[in-house]
């Protein structure tokens, strides 16, 4: 809304309804926001969350399997493998806090659909790098879409959701890891077993890329310039780093993409050490990712109405170190039902992302709240497969790796059952 001052003739007639805004504010802005509201409609609104959410993963998931053929492409090693595992937490993090004032220049819709042009072309020409730091640049271009999105589109739903946005952010949840899940598990059969197959792989995505550009083109048609206006002085209170609930969302984002994403990069090579084929290793990161599909669509309800959701969402954490010790003590027990374990601990990734809308109450806070929790936790998290990728490295020893990923499940543990205690972020940074 306007702040430019104005004055109020008696005898303008009173056409505007009545709100907490002084009286010297201008009156036409007033319906601006709900009418581009309503100008999404729910086709539109459906189709724009469902084909940017599977676009957000793929760049970054299709990598994994494929890791050992395009590290050896250009001469590298393990210490190479972490730096592309740890690339998106690192993208995701110093983009992300770019977000909110790209997003106030461009709108939510127009940071969208800048960002992912640029993901389509990085994606397209990515295969074609001709060294190691070309291929690593054209992938942090990839990356600043999704970087992007995973802030801009909480927040867009949250603004054009209305009583869809429950709804929308589980239809965002439970693409976003069908997107995750595909990278993964299409990436070794779209290789086709040619020994520069990994470049068509990594090349189908980009073509993927371009659908989301086009739909948010026509959403951007209708939303114009769709940033929440600024609040009135004195709203809005307080540094988020006064909220135990947004620093515990910040600390849950950073230990869970920490796993995701070693998961993601590192966890292929590790099951390939222990005799799976890559096929094999790519289906089973497949299914770990998959189970973000049944978290998506149970979580957001689950918010909701579970009366003991912190020790629910505790109980996440203590999957994820089940996961990993089962790997590490038993690995030929079966594969898969450590797979399933690690699957449902990673609920807490659309337990965190529905916890942005439930624990905020005003699209502002919701878009601070995403730009300072995904941020933050990516950059944290990109700690994690660097970390990994040393380890491995130095030492030689995959028990070591799954020990240490196994000890970040307790971290996830405590900070999950702090980010879903019913506390709301707008009143601890008030209070």
């Amino acid at each position: 809304m306007s702040t430019s001052p104005s004055s109020t003739p008696p005898s303008t007639p009173p056409s505007t309804p009545p709100s907490a805004q002084p009286s010297n504010q201008p009156s036409t802005p007033a319906p601006a926001a709900p009418a581009r509201a309503a100008a999404v409609g729910g086709v539109l609104a459906v189709l724009a969350v469902g084909v940017i959410a599977v676009n957000l993963r793929p760049g970054a998931t299709s990598i994994g399997p494929l890791m050992e053929d395009i590290v050896g492409a250009f001469g590298q090693g393990a210490i190479a493998s972490g730096l592309l595992t740890a690339l998106p937490c690192i993208a995701f993090g110093v983009f992300g806090f770019l977000a909110v004032p790209i997003s106030r220049r461009l709108g939510l819709t127009g940071t969208i659909v800048a960002s992912f042009v640029l993901v389509a072309l990085g994606l397209l020409l990515r295969p074609a790098a001709s060294s190691f730091g070309m291929f690593l640049a054209l992938s942090l271009l990839v990356l600043i879409g999704p970087a992007l999105g995973n802030v801009v589109v909480p927040a867009w739903i949250k603004q054009h959701g209305g009583l869809r946005t429950v709804g929308l952010m589980t239809l965002y949840s439970v693409t976003l890891a069908i997107g995750g899940s595909a990278g993964a598990a299409f990436a070794v059969p779209l290789a086709g077993g040619a020994a520069d197959g990994w470049r068509d792989s990594l090349q189908f995505w980009g073509m993927v890329a371009v659908v989301p550009v086009v739909v948010w083109a026509v959403a951007l048609t209708r939303t114009g310039h769709d940033f929440p206006p600024a609040p009135p002085s004195g709203d809005l209170p307080g540094s988020l780093l006064r909220s135990p609930t947004a620093i515990a969302l910040t600390v849950m984002f950073g230990v869970q993409s920490t796993n995701a994403y070693t998961q993601f990069g590192m966890l292929p090579q590790i099951l390939t050490s222990s005799g799976l084929t890559p096929t094999r290793a790519g289906f089973i990161i497949a299914v770990i990712s998959g189970w973000g599909i049944v978290g998506g669509l149970v979580m957001p309800t689950v918010i909701s109405r579970f009366r003991r959701l912190p020790w629910l969402v505790a109980g996440f954490g203590v999957l994820t170190t089940i996961g990993y010790l089962g790997f590490w003590l038993a690995p030929a027990a079966s594969p898969l039902l450590w797979a399933c374990i690690l699957g449902i601990g990673g609920f807490a990734f659309p337990t965190a992302i529905a916890l942005l809308p439930a624990r905020t109450r005003s699209a502002r806070v919701t878009a601070r709240l995403a730009g300072m929790a995904q941020p933050l936790g990516y950059v944290f998290a990109a700690i994690g497969p660097i970390a990994a990728g040393a380890l491995l490295d130095t030492t030689g020893s995959v028990p070591a790796v799954l020990l240490f990923l196994a000890l970040t499940g307790i971290v996830l543990a405590v900070a999950g059952y702090r980010a879903a205690l019913p506390r709301m972020v707008d009143d601890e940074i008030a209070g």
